[in-house]
């Protein structure tokens, strides 16, 4: 009984990591991407499988981007910061470009 805590630990911490700093979160069939790194990363890579479809995802953090993060999926750059999942069992390319300190 006493270290019945322990069970639920490792599913918080995963979420934390997962939602809180590398910024993924999935709301229904969307995938919404908001990075919010250490000043000393300066990229990191992501397989994301839904179904059978897999998203390789890659996050650049740089000091040459205007505005907010710039988000493309397979090449083609999105409106919004999130991207729709469909089950096609294909891979797709996600990348982020997210500006340095926000």
């Amino acid at each position: 009984g006493g270290w019945s805590w322990y069970t639920g630990s490792a599913g918080w911490m995963y979420r934390l990591i997962v939602e809180s700093l590398l910024g993924l979160r999935r709301e229904g069939e969307h995938l919404r991407l908001a990075p919010v790194l250490p000043a000393d990363w300066r990229s990191f890579d992501l397989d994301y499988r839904y179904r059978d479809t897999i998203y390789r995802i890659t996050v650049l953090q740089t000091d040459d981007l205007d505005g907010g993060d710039q988000l493309s999926l397979d090449g083609t750059v999105q409106e919004q910061q999130s991207i729709v999942l469909i089950d096609d069992g294909l891979e797709h390319r996600v990348e982020i470009r997210h500006r340095s300190g926000t």
